[in-house]
């Protein structure tokens, strides 16, 4: 906990951020359509080459620690100012080094 007394809101303040908050709200929209855009295109290379792009997982995996980065600030649980006003994030986790693609867990198996 912070021990300092803060000081108080003004209006102003409030206004600011606000704004702030109205100029990310779009990029956040972008970013999603991004992740969408990356993750087929994932999947159809996937499928097509039976390999993944690991610099697009690499990729995907930024873009996804920034929009975590940018709903954080959105919902006042961080005063960091997110990029373009501050760097870009690194990743918040590494992408796992192999993804499995068993879905046993989901669906009944045909042969019982």
């Amino acid at each position: 906990m912070n021990d300092q007394p803060q000081e108080p809101l003004s209006r102003s303040q409030i206004a600011c951020r606000l704004a702030f908050t109205l100029l990310i709200l779009p990029i956040t929209a972008i970013c999603n359509l991004l992740i969408v855009l990356t993750t087929l295109f994932q999947f159809l290379l996937l499928l097509i080459t039976l390999k993944h792009s690991e610099p697009l997982r690499a990729f995907a995996n930024r873009v996804i620690s920034y929009v975590y980065r940018l709903w954080r600030y959105i919902s006042l649980n961080s005063s960091r100012r997110p990029f373009p006003f501050a760097e870009f994030p690194a990743e918040l986790e590494p992408p796992e080094a192999e993804v499995r693609f068993d879905c046993s867990h989901v669906l009944p198996d045909p042969g019982k």
